[in-house]
């Protein structure tokens, strides 16, 4: 095993590929079998068009029917899982204001909703639904507003977290503002009903350090003994308190950790050499592990966030703390949100439930839209990171079902107005199968894992099998070059260089495709944006070292720049070698002095310095655009990738096509230029949607190794609006046209 991999989640996965046969004691794993639309469920006569989203969910006692929270909406949503590969929409109940959080008792969904006309002045109420008639039966006044809900283990109580949350635009959000949260509880009939008198206030005013009179609390768990433990996140404490008597038993602060070797600078940059000191956990969501441990997740909402999760014992002592360890997790796989990384990938939500033998505890991450699975090892011991999840695009509710071996998803976020997904539900089942994600992972250089995102090109070394080199497009602001061992499963990016310009890291790079040099360095072809009203760049050619030093830049002649748009390079490859050396660059989109629906291949000979182009024909979309995104030299001709901007169930065209260079003969620049024509190769389609997530809409990278493999790479934009899932694609060996 390599060193620099011990001890993280790539060296397990990695270790269980090489193995002859499974170890006996091997856990078992999730892996994603389905993906609910929630747009799929909406009421008659809503519009289609407005957000809709999945923030907290929970399951009948038969877990077979999931109930879901859609703030946006207005209402609680249902999905039948009876097959929980195929999920199916079982309708909407209407709640006259927004639920937090819900809970399933007997035949009723418990449902906290907020009707608060302003956070000065907070309200809400529960409603008790009826999940058979799908109707709101009654509902109890909470005085404030609601946000997390729990029931207990036995079924008599609930508890509600009172938040009354902060208004961030009043002094910045500072506390106090008045009025303070609360923990109010009820009691619960065996039919699921609530009497509302039952309902007991426990004050939890006057107890922590930071702002004691303006609780905030957050969220809700309940261990056997029905003890209830709650967090005030922005007052950085914790609470326990008796249910049955409704008296605080303990409490105590959250506390802060010190993190070194963590990125601190939204500057476009996966840099682990900062260091905050005494962070304020400040905890979100919480669970009980047994009774006495729980476990939470330290988002942080004001001054903190330790970016990690922590294990307390009942006398507030820390059991265990993730430390930098889960964000790690997030950099390793690719899913570190670094313009967003003020509080680094941000973990929300927390699960706990025991499987087969198993005490698992699920860990989602907000900002890096994953969800680390740990074994619980027990008091005193660190819990074994088993896999990752990609969750959809913020995963906020997190749910297991043991008895039916799932594990679900809810994903808050709906981007649907900007093109990409909205709001889903994913569902996992845990079996003796490996696990499916990740595909590709870093390994540890210099301790710490290599930082990557958004590949965006890739070309094969010409003698190593398996071995592979791919560039990163500007979700980074450092040009960097990837080595990539694709022998390893999954894929293990092993090294990287920073692309340099006299000795510092290049400006201004856009990185969309790689090829290699004959002198053993390589070509680059970065994309630019001529568009963009501030820092206008163009579509350029790059001649490198085999460390990344810039040799030569080769800019557009203003034949080409003229007529440039934003959807400039987006692939290079060589063909020919010495005076005949041709660099190829597929340019992605129609420029302006190109016919409808053709785009440019153009052909560079450095030996000439010559220009010269053909154009493509590009198919048709139903929506959105279609667009290269790749070109790589083969036998005979090149092979493009051509795909459109559209995401999940609106992909249409995502593949390889072959284009045959016999008889084909760049023009120069300026007078009207050949068609060349083109073959389907590859349907990439079947491919993206195995995972059983959603289609994937950048498919950007290709290459064959040295012993004909081909692969393929989606580029997840580095997590900018995106789940920051990439596929690493296996296509085996391709039957190319001769």
């Amino acid at each position: 095993m390599n060193p620099i991999l011990k001890g993280t989640l790539a060296a397990t996965l990695l270790a269980s590929t090489m193995l002859a046969a499974p170890l006996a004691d091997a856990a078992e794993m999730f892996n994603r079998i389905a993906t609910f639309h929630v747009v799929d469920n909406l009421p008659a006569g809503a519009d289609p068009k407005k957000a809709t989203v999945a923030e907290i969910i929970t399951a009948t006692s038969d877990g077979n029917t999931l109930v879901y929270t859609d703030s946006p909406g207005e209402r609680i949503g249902l999905i039948d899982i009876t097959d929980a590969k195929a999920p199916k929409p079982a309708g909407t109940v209407a709640l006259g204001g927004e639920p937090t959080s819900t809970v399933v008792a007997g035949g009723m969904a418990l449902v906290g909703v907020v009707t608060s006309a302003s956070k000065a002045q907070p309200s809400g109420h529960l409603a008790i639904v009826d999940l058979a008639t799908k109707s709101v039966k009654a509902t109890c006044d909470l005085a404030g507003q609601p946000d997390s809900l729990a029931m207990s283990p036995d079924g008599q109580f609930l508890a509600i977290a009172i938040e009354n949350e902060r208004d961030e635009e009043i002094n910045d959000g500072a506390l106090p503002q008045l009025p303070g949260g609360s923990l109010v509880t009820f009691r619960i009939g065996t039919d699921g009903s609530v009497d509302c008198a039952s309902k007991a206030l426990i004050d939890v005013a006057g107890l922590a350090a930071v702002a004691p009179e303006d609780p905030e609390p957050e969220f809700v768990d309940f261990n056997d003994k029905n003890q209830i433990v709650l967090t005030l996140q922005e007052n950085n404490h914790i609470v326990i308190a008796d249910a049955a008597t409704g008296k605080v038993v303990t409490h105590f602060p959250a506390g802060t950790v010190d993190l070194d070797g963590i990125d601190v600078k939204k500057d476009g940059v996966i840099d682990l050499s900062g260091k905050m000191t005494e962070v304020a956990r400040e905890p979100d969501g919480v669970q009980w592990i047994d009774a006495d441990r729980f476990v939470t997740a330290n988002e942080g909402d004001w001054k903190g966030g330790s970016r990690g999760f922590t294990i307390f014992k009942t006398d507030g002592s820390v059991d265990y703390d993730s430390g930098t360890s889960f964000e790690y997790e997030t950099v390793r796989l690719g899913h570190y949100p670094e313009k967003r990384n003020k509080k680094g990938n941000e973990p929300e939500g927390a699960e706990v439930a025991t499987f087969g033998g198993d005490r698992l505890i699920f860990i989602g991450s907000e900002r890096a839209s994953l969800v680390g699975v740990y074994k619980d090892e027990g008091t005193g011991k660190a819990p074994t990171l088993l896999q990752a999840l990609p969750g959809g695009i913020g995963p906020e509710g997190l749910l297991a079902i043991p008895a039916r071996n799932l594990f679900v998803t809810a994903a808050e976020n709906d981007l649907r107005e900007d093109g990409l997904i909205g709001s889903v539900v994913t569902l996992y089942e845990r079996s003796d199968a490996p696990a499916a994600y990740p595909t590709i992972v870093s390994a540890d250089k210099d301790g710490k894992p290599i930082g990557w995102a958004a590949l965006s090109g890739t070309v094969a070394d010409a003698k190593v099998a398996g071995k592979l080199y791919a560039v990163i497009d500007s979700a980074q602001s450092i040009g960097r070059i990837l080595t990539i061992d694709a022998k390893q499963t999954p894929a293990l990016i092993t090294d990287a260089i920073t692309v340099t310009k006299d000795g510092k890291p290049a400006e201004n790079l856009d990185l969309e495709g790689i090829a290699l040099a004959a002198d053993g360095g390589f070509w680059l072809a970065s994309e630019g944006n001529p568009e963009r009203e501030k820092n206008k760049t163009q579509s350029k050619l790059i001649h490198t070292d085999a460390t990344g030093a810039i040799l030569e830049e080769i800019i557009l002649p203003e034949a080409l720049a003229a007529n440039a748009t934003r959807f400039g390079f987006e692939g290079v490859t060589v063909t020919g070698s010495g005076d005949d050396e041709t660099l190829w660059l597929a340019v992605q989109r129609e420029w302006k002095d190109d016919p409808k629906g053709y785009t440019k291949l153009l052909a560079y000979k450095p030996a000439a310095k010559s220009w010269g182009a053909v154009h493509y024909p590009l198919d048709k979309a139903a929506k959105g655009w279609v667009g290269l995104s790749e070109i790589t030299a083969v036998p005979g001709g090149l092979v493009v990738i051509e795909r459109d901007n559209q995401i999940g169930r609106d992909a249409a065209i995502k593949k390889l096509a072959f284009v045959p260079l016999a008889g084909v003969t760049p023009a120069p620049l300026g007078g009207d230029l050949p068609k060349v024509t083109k073959q389907d190769l590859v349907d990439l389609l079947p491919a993206l949607a195995a995972p059983k997530g959603y289609v994937l809409d950048k498919v950007e990278s290709f290459a064959i190794d040295a012993d004909g493999n081909a692969f393929a790479v989606t580029d997840n934009d580095g997590v900018d609006d995106h789940s920051g899932e990439t596929q690493f694609l296996r296509l085996g060996k391709l039957a190319l046209p001769m």
